[in-house]
Parts: structure tokens; sequence; C-alpha cells
């Protein structure tokens, strides 16, 4: 007996099978994979509306901040009396203003802004146009002032302050309902048939399974950094005798004929997998190497992957894309600053080194990056960081952004001030309906289909309207 024949003798069929599906094919970016192809949906027989897609190429690249980010140290009062306010609220958690970033920006009455001293890539961003503050902003049910809150009359999100309910409705904009459905995935309901690709989902995840991306027939598709782009069955990559042999037989056991709905289904959803993983990797080897340089970190790694991707539209056959990260770690309620700073400065390079190699590509108006985080934070200390909040400040950039502006308008930080609901949380001023409503009609959603997208947005912005909700977008 050769060697071959006595390690594949050794083998048993259960400890086979087992390696086959779950060390050859096992790995959760593929599993998610194979979902994203349409496995649950395929067996259920969902069907999507659509509308067509004109125009250029377009994408929408959602960096979501898990964890609540302290955006009040993140975007920070510069004129005295403002400032002043904020050191006193801040008390220990205060930044000293000499280490603050200044903003070229004044609001309508003459205040003035900076970013967290460890922010100098989007001080630049911001002050050469390419990037903007949205103010304030918040889940709401409903617009809501201080006194309505206060009387207890006010519809408020579900799970208010909880972590889990928070972050699915920033991604759900579904602040009244607990929903496995996001605004990303009814936009690709919408619009995904206008890619020439259908096998491969116009929403690309880097961080794997998430309700952003997932609408009623639209699933993302997960790739990897640290696999430099899609997963495919890991024995059809290797060449050691045990992949050889593991290979032989995954490729016997997805050649036969089931009868079992599921069975057949599933192994079509592989054999398709494996297929795209061909296509993806093809696309993303024949376009070159981008000369904008990444620092070495997961979140720079990440945004590499999603400008090589992006360089590789055309080979992919995509008009429409969505990329959603998970750059996780923000549930600061102790060491704040030194946290803070450390991840700020990550945000801060990746951001820019994104956007350097956008411009590199020359489709700077057709890329918008946006953040977005559970709530907002505690103006006051609990001793070394702060508490779960409510309303808090995001970055959106991109050639397409009117850049070099704080939109919204900027809480006051008095404790007990007109903002100020209780507690040292801010009401907010904006709702997330009005920004993802700008995002997604940028992106080429039609005034009749917000509602479809967003259900929420009639309570704040009628979609009829030839006026932006908000106005940081180039129409």
């Amino acid at each position: 007996m050769n060697k071959s024949n006595k390690v594949k003798s050794n083998l048993t069929r259960r400890q086979f099978v087992g390696s086959a599906s779950c060390a050859a094919i096992g790995s959760t970016t593929l599993l998610s994979s194979l979902l994203n192809l349409g496995t649950s949906n395929a067996l259920a027989g969902l069907h999507s509306q659509s509308t067509e897609v004109e125009g250029e190429y377009k994408a929408l690249v959602c960096i979501l901040l898990a964890g609540g980010n302290d955006s009040f140290n993140m975007l920070v009062p510069n004129s005295k009396e403002p400032y002043q306010e904020y050191r006193k609220s801040r008390s220990n958690l205060a930044l000293t203003q000499s280490s603050l970033l200044p903003l070229q920006f004044s609001d309508p009455g003459g205040r003035e802004y900076a970013v967290h001293p460890s922010m100098p890539e989007v001080q630049h961003l911001f002050n050469t146009h390419k990037l903007a503050f949205i103010a304030n902003v918040g889940t709401l049910v409903e617009p809501v002032s201080k006194a309505k809150y206060l009387a207890g009359s006010a519809k408020l999100p579900i799970g208010l302050l909880s972590h889990a309910d928070q972050i699915q409705q920033w991604q759900t904009s579904l602040p009244d309902s607990r929903s496995a459905k996001g605004w990303g995935g009814r936009i690709a309901d919408l619009l995904e048939q206008g890619n020439k690709n259908q096998n491969i989902s116009m929403n690309i995840s880097l961080s794997g399974t998430n309700v952003f991306q997932v609408g009623s027939s639209a699933t993302e598709y997960a790739i990897r950094a640290a696999a430099g782009g899609s997963v495919g069955i890991r024995v059809y990559e290797g060449n050691s005798q045990l992949d050889r042999v593991l290979r032989k037989g995954t490729e016997s056991l997805l050649a036969q004929q089931y009868q079992d709905i599921f069975k057949s289904t599933f192994q079509q959803k592989i054999l398709h997998a494996q297929a795209n993983h061909g296509v993806f990797s093809h696309a993303l080897a024949s376009v070159a190497p981008l000369q904008s340089p990444f620092s070495a970190n997961d979140l720079s790694a990440d945004l590499a992957l999603v400008a090589q991707t992006i360089a590789a539209r055309k080979a992919l056959g995509m008009k429409r894309q969505t990329f959603f990260i998970n750059y996780g770690g923000w549930d600061h309620h102790d060491s704040v600053l030194e946290n803070q700073a450390q991840m700020l400065s990550i945000l801060s390079k990746a951001l820019q080194e994104f956007q350097s190699a956008i411009d590199e590509l020359g489709i700077s108006q057709q890329v918008t990056t946006f953040t977005i985080s559970d709530f907002g934070r505690t103006l006051s200390s609990n001793g070394n960081g702060t508490d779960h909040a409510w309303g808090g400040n995001v970055m959106v950039m991109g050639g397409a952004v009117k850049g070099g502006n704080i939109y919204g308008k900027y809480p006051s930080l008095r404790l007990g001030g007109s903002d100020d609901i209780g507690g040292a949380i801010l009401l907010p001023s904006l709702s997330t309906d009005m920004y993802f409503a700008e995002l997604a009609r940028w992106f080429g959603v039609s005034k009749g289909d917000l509602s479809f997208v967003l259900p929420n947005i009639n309570r704040f912005y009628d979609p009829r309207s030839s006026s932006l909700p908000i106005g940081f977008m180039n129409d």
C-alpha cells in the first residue's frame, strides 16, 4: 500500500465528512458566502422589486464604530464660552484646548470647532473639503422635544441605550421594531439587478454576517483581508497530500445527485460559492495593485481590500456596491482618554489612506464613506470613562460630499442645558433616517422608493421633496 492510500484508508467516513464539510469548507466567511448566495431565500422562493440603475458606478462604504463612540471628544467646540461649557461638563475627560486641532469652519453663530488631537488626517480631509461632520444624530421614532420627553409622551426607540438594540437600529433604520433586515439590504433588493454580475452580491462585507446588508432577497458577500479577498474551499487552495485526498473526496460528494431539496440546494450553493470565489479572485488579480500605502492594522487592511475590490468593479460587473466594516472596541466605560486616542488615530489614518486610494483610482465623486455607531455617550465622567447615551456625531467622506462643514445643530454641552434630558444624555436633533435618506438618494434610490428603504422617513422628511434631507451631498 502506498503512502497516499494509507492516508486515505485511515480516514473513516465520519472523519472525512467532518474534514470536508468543516475543515475544508467550514470557515465562517465561506459559510456566510454560501448564505450570501441566497440559500434561505432560494428555498423560500422570495422575490424583490427592482429599480433600474442609471449613470456611473457608485459605492457606499459603511464603517461601524461598534460599542458607542464618545463623539463629543471627537468633535469639540473651540470658541471660548462653548469650550468652557465643554470643559466643565466633561471634567477630568476634557481635552485641553491647546491640544485640539482646529477646523476651518464656524457656524452661523460664529462658533468654531476642532477635532481630537489624534486626528490630523481628519482635520486635513475636513479643511480640504473632502469630509464633513453630521452633528447630534440618533435613532428617533418621531421628532422629540425635551419637554415631550420629560413629560413621558414621546415615542422612544426600543431598547434605548442598549447596545444590542441600538446597534441594530442604526443598521435597520427601524427604531420602533426589531428586524433582521437592514436599509442597505433593502437598497440591494431594489438596485442589485442593475449589476451585470448576479452571482456575487452588490453588498460586500469585510466583517462577516451583519444586519445592514440583509434584505428580503439580498445578503452580504463576505470577504476577508487576511485571506486577500474571497474565501474558497480550503482543500482547493492547498497542495499537501491530505489536501489532495480531501479534494478528491469533496469533488465526489459535490458530484452526487441528491433528491433531498435541502441537500441539493446546499450542494449547488457550495458549487456556486467556489465558482464565484474563482471569479472574484480572478477579478482582483486582473487589476494592478494600488500604489497608495496602508498602515499595518485591521481597519487599514479592510479598507485596502475595499479599495482593491472597487478597482476591480468592471471586471466584477458592478455598477452599485456597498461595503461594511465593523471596527469595534468603542465601549469605553473606563480609560476613555487613552483608548480613544489610540483608536481615533487608527481611524483617522485609515480614512486618509482610503481616500487617497480612491483618489488614485480617479473616482472620488463615486465613493462615499460614512460612519455609524451604537449611540453617543454621556457628557459627564463616571470616574475614568463614559456611559451609554443617545445623540452623537458622525463623519461622511468623499468627493460627492460637501465637505468642510458641520451639518445639523451642534448641541449645547452644558449639563442640564437645553439638550440634556437628564443623566448627561443628549437628545438627538437629527434622526438617522435623515442621514441615511441623503446617502440613499445619492446612491440612486428614487424618491418613490425612499419609503421602502426607510419606512420611518415620512415622519421627518417628505420623500417627494426636491430638497435634500440635510444637504451634505451633491445630489
